[in-house]
């Protein structure tokens, strides 16, 4: 391996955006790749060591733990854990990986946040804490303390809703009635949803680590499309061969189907909202981000309809 590459620290290796990441850049094999696991041992990690990362044990809890993994580094992709306790741990998380890579000469900072953060203060019933202010405000000030750390090069992804919410294990959670051919969210017919595959999050984080000048103090904001539940339903349906029906419900009538209150109240937001992104403006960086149609057939295996 050349020595002269970049070494690069992927965190949440092991979940969605990070192993994208972390995949994405043992393919293009441009850079060294280190990642940070809580359990090195686990199935996950052991899959991208063998396909050649370098896996270290540690967690935003354990400072010491976050100065170790950062020796030597040069880059660092960080994805922090939503707050929705009020007890400001994405902040805590988010400040922690910020010293500890400052303290070891880390020189550019790729973060993934969310869309739509930063404008929580115009959200309808903002003070009334409908939204979540735990979870805006921790995204939010996470953003803030990167841009203003110091960092030679930084960059923040804010991606929209992830279409590989629709894939096993992730549909389990957030679309729970999918496996029985049914879309049921408090989503109104007419809502459309901007979405954004991991893979392509993933893309435009190797990209900047491949150009960190083009990319440095850049806000991007993520998304392929915008779709009906209807629409998604329909492109389920057509890449699976199994009928998907999509079901708008009250915010009562979702939570009595079993859906977690406050994914009720982010279905809420995207009808009164939403992520808003102006697509057209991703054009300049000549990325290719897939649809959701070309998602969806990638990844059909992993879509669970009438399967479990």
């Amino acid at each position: 391996m050349n020595n002269k590459q970049k070494l690069i620290l992927v965190t949440g290796a092991t979940g969605l955006q990070g192993g994208a990441v972390a995949r994405k850049l043992l393919q293009q094999g441009n850079h060294r790749v280190r990642i940070l696991a809580r359990n090195v041992y686990s199935i996950p990690a052991k899959v991208l060591v063998h396909n050649g990362a370098e896996a270290v044990e540690g967690n935003f809890d354990d400072l010491a733990s976050l100065e170790s993994a950062m020796q030597g580094v040069d880059a660092v992709f960080s994805m922090t854990n939503p707050d929705i306790t009020d007890a400001g741990t994405e902040q805590k998380q988010g400040n922690a990986l910020i010293q500890a890579a400052l303290k070891k000469g880390v020189k550019q900072f790729v973060h993934t946040s969310v869309a739509s953060a930063g404008t929580h203060a115009d959200f309808p019933g903002w003070e009334s804490n409908y939204w979540s202010k735990s979870y805006w405000l921790g995204k939010w000030e996470v953003e803030e303390a990167i841009r203003t750390a110091g960092f030679s090069s930084w960059t923040i992804l804010k991606p929209a809703f992830m279409m590989d919410n629709f894939a096993h294990p992730k549909s389990n959670f957030a679309f729970p009635h999918l496996q029985q051919g049914e879309i049921k969210t408090a989503r109104l017919p007419d809502t459309k949803l901007d979405l954004i595959a991991a893979d392509d999050v993933a893309a435009f984080a190797a990209a900047a680590f491949d150009a960190p000048e083009k990319f440095n103090k850049k806000n991007i904001e993520l998304a392929s499309e915008s779709l009906t539940m209807k629409e998604v339903a329909e492109i389920l349906t057509n890449v699976t061969g199994e009928r998907v029906t999509s079901v708008s419900l009250s915010p009562e009538e979702a939570e009595k189907e079993g859906l977690f209150p406050p994914m009720v109240r982010a279905q809420e937001w995207d009808n009164i909202v939403g992520y808003n992104v102006d697509i057209k403006s991703l054009k300049p960086y000549n990325i290719k981000l897939a649809s959701f149609d070309e998602w969806a057939e990638k990844y059909k295996d992993e879509i669970k309809v009438n399967r479990v």
